[in-house]
């Protein structure tokens, strides 16, 4: 008996079980490539927003955070677009666009979290409907059913479950994989975003101390 055979033996729910597979894979991938994408030199980014930020060269910024196209290069390029009006806005900015981004990485997981809830209940559904025809049959046979009657309802019955955890648990796996790794992401975002604030807050300081004793 081929797999095949096997999976049509498990009936309509192991239809339903292959649809969450494919819908928790699709996921599965599409996280993997945006995490991808998300990475990042952050101490070489940082090194060149801060170079351009102090020659007052805010439109070549913007272009790396463009040239960059990740979530921190994003964050940084939105509050950069405020920096005419001061750091306060450009921290407002900045808040805003991570909230933003931090959704865009959740995106999909809790999809991804129902399959890896409801794939192993589904499995253990078609096992009990399994199990209760099963138990039709040998009511049906007035007690007479032999052993391998039984056997054969119940490892039908059976497959299911089976079929339901192996799609559950890898899919529970990845979930909290990638919360791991946007939490992560999340920390590094958090530290980049701070660290531009607070230059162009200096950066404000020193040019009002040079102003003050100019007019001095």
């Amino acid at each position: 008996m081929n797999l095949l055979e096997i999976f049509l033996k498990g009936g309509i729910i192991m239809w339903l079980i292959l649809i969450c597979s494919i819908i928790g894979l699709a996921v599965v991938i599409d996280r993997f490539i945006v995490l991808r994408k998300a990475k990042i030199n952050i101490p070489a980014f940082l090194v060149r927003i801060r170079g351009l930020i102090k020659k007052k060269d805010i439109s070549g910024a913007i272009s790396h955070c463009m040239e960059e196209k990740s979530p921190i290069a994003n964050v940084v390029r939105k509050g950069l677009k405020k920096y005419r009006f001061g750091h306060d806005r450009v921290k407002e900015a900045i808040e805003n666009a991570g909230n933003q981004e931090i959704s865009k990485l959740e995106k999909g997981l809790t999809i991804l979290a129902t399959v890896a809830g409801i794939a192993p209940l589904l499995g253990f559904l078609g096992t009990v409907t399994g199990m209760i025809q099963a138990f039709m049959t040998i009511e049906d046979l007035a007690g007479a059913a032999n052993p391998s009657d039984l056997a054969g309802g119940i490892w039908e019955a059976l497959i299911t479950t089976a079929f339901g955890l192996i799609v559950g648990i890898p899919a529970l796996a990845f979930y909290n994989y990638f919360l791991s790794a946007i939490k992560r992401l999340v920390g590094e975002i958090e530290v980049v975003a701070n660290d531009v604030v607070e230059f162009i807050q200096d950066e404000e300081s020193v040019e009002q101390e040079i102003d003050d004793e100019i007019e001095l």
